[in-house]
């Protein structure tokens, strides 16, 4: 008897196939990460089935040996569903639903699907509806091929009309509505990020289930759901944290990226990734418990160079090195990115190393003061609005204090005679040290 799992929804049988054209990125466990989108899905993984090939087969991307094999496993395991790590032409996926008889989804449609269930606001479930629809289009034809014609009759006389040309014009009218609606957002979306100019701003970016949620709520103190999941964030958020040594910044937390990410998915959410291309300081947040955080790193680094933002200032994080237990395999991870900053969000750990080096990136060329004047200058003041970052003013007795951040090239502009300029103090915290393992 099939489970079900807690909402009351069949659990499907899944085999997982993977056709590797190059060796794959973990050879122990090729398919690892497959499975996890499959369970995350909501599939339970009864089988993998892999094959070794110089180019994809035409009609069924496997060979007919494996086919065949795969055919076999189907039955044995009473399969529901087919999962492909690679993408499949709509043919390739028709011919392999006729010769299985089961359904047949390759690595991209399963993405769209967990993007769908988790897209929580308006902005994101009209992303998601839009890659789904552009990717489906061509695979209409198999998704309607019970509806060959509309039933004739009065009014239907003549040549008629294919269901799927009007399904087909159906979708590309609402992929269109879609495009329209979603340019609309990115507008305001780009108006409100660029007004918030008077913040430095800093984005998370990274892998999926890298660690991103956990550490904007380790440095900002916020509550946002962090699960042990892929695509446990589907949405921006963005909270002010204190920097020490600088000051307030606004932090964003956005979608992680994963290989092979589905271009369609990456132009869709455009405006959700305007963070990211607003921001000042990029934080590549990585897993260095991760076997395959090398090949990771290179994906994050393709979605960015792909958003057109691989040139901007850029900290490399590597998160979660507590959870590398041997010494040896944690000095090989910080040996091959000696420019990092090893952390762990979950205990804290390199967290105020992390704060100080953000602080550096951001300051760079930039003077943080404390400007002391007569409340009636007003030509200093005003210069001081317009040329600087004003952070806050104090008043004492008759003289008023400014807390400024200004380029570092104008600070010759103030003369002794109108104010006193010094350095604004920050409290600082005790540095909290990684542990010692191993």
């Amino acid at each position: 008897m099939k489970e079900r799992d807690r909402k009351g929804v069949q659990s499907e049988r899944a085999i997982l196939v993977g056709v590797f054209l190059d060796n794959p990125v973990d050879p122990e466990q090729p398919l690892a990460e497959l499975a996890g989108l499959a369970s995350t899905a909501g599939a339970r993984v009864m089988a993998e089935l892999t094959q070794r090939r110089d180019r994809p087969d035409q009609k069924t991307y496997l060979g007919k040996g494996k086919v065949t094999e795969l055919e076999a496993l189907v039955a044995h395991h009473d399969a529901d569903i087919v999962i492909f790590d690679n993408d499949l032409s709509p043919a390739q996926t028709r011919n392999l639903e006729q010769a299985l008889s089961v359904k047949v989804l390759d690595r991209s449609e399963v993405i769209l699907d967990i993007f769908a269930a988790r897209a929580r606001t308006y902005e994101a479930r009209l992303a998601v509806e839009l890659a789904q629809l552009e990717y489906s289009l061509p695979r209409l034809k198999r998704m309607w091929t019970h509806l060959s014609r509309l039933k004739m009759g009065i009014g239907m006389r003549g040549p008629g009309e294919k269901q799927l040309e009007v399904d087909r014009r159906l979708v590309e009218k609402r992929i269109h509505d879609l495009k329209t609606e979603l340019a609309a957002i990115h507008g305001r979306r780009e108006r409100q990020v660029a007004s918030r100019h008077d913040r430095m701003t800093v984005s998370l970016v990274g892998y999926t289930n890298a660690g991103k949620s956990t550490l904007l709520n380790a440095l900002t103190g916020a509550d946002e759901l962090a699960e042990d999941k892929l695509f446990a964030t589907l949405d921006t958020r963005t909270r002010r944290w204190r920097l020490p040594g600088w000051g307030p910044v606004l932090l964003s937390d956005t979608v992680g990226f994963i290989r092979d990410l589905p271009h369609r998915l990456i132009a869709s959410f455009k405006a959700t990734l305007e963070e990211t291309r607003q921001a000042d300081l990029l934080l590549h947040v990585a897993d260095a418990s991760s076997p395959q955080v090398d090949d990771q790193i290179a994906a994050v680094r393709g979605v960015l160079e792909e958003l057109g933002v691989e040139e901007k200032d850029t900290l490399l994080v590597l998160n979660k090195i507590d959870a590398i237990p041997e010494r040896v395999a944690r000095e090989q991870v910080l040996a091959r990115y000696p420019h990092a900053l090893a952390i762990s969000a979950r205990s804290g750990a390199g967290l105020p190393d992390l704060a100080r080096a953000v602080s550096d990136c951001l300051g760079k060329g930039f003077r943080d003061i404390d400007v002391e004047t007569d409340p009636g200058n007003g030509r200093l003041l005003a210069w001081l609005g317009k040329y600087g970052e004003v952070l806050s003013r104090r008043f004492t007795d008759d003289r008023v204090v400014v807390h400024c951040r200004i380029p570092a090239s104008l600070l010759g502009r103030i003369t002794d005679d109108e104010a006193t300029v010094r350095p604004h103090a920050y409290a600082e915290p005790a540095a909290s040290p990684l542990p010692e393992m191993g």
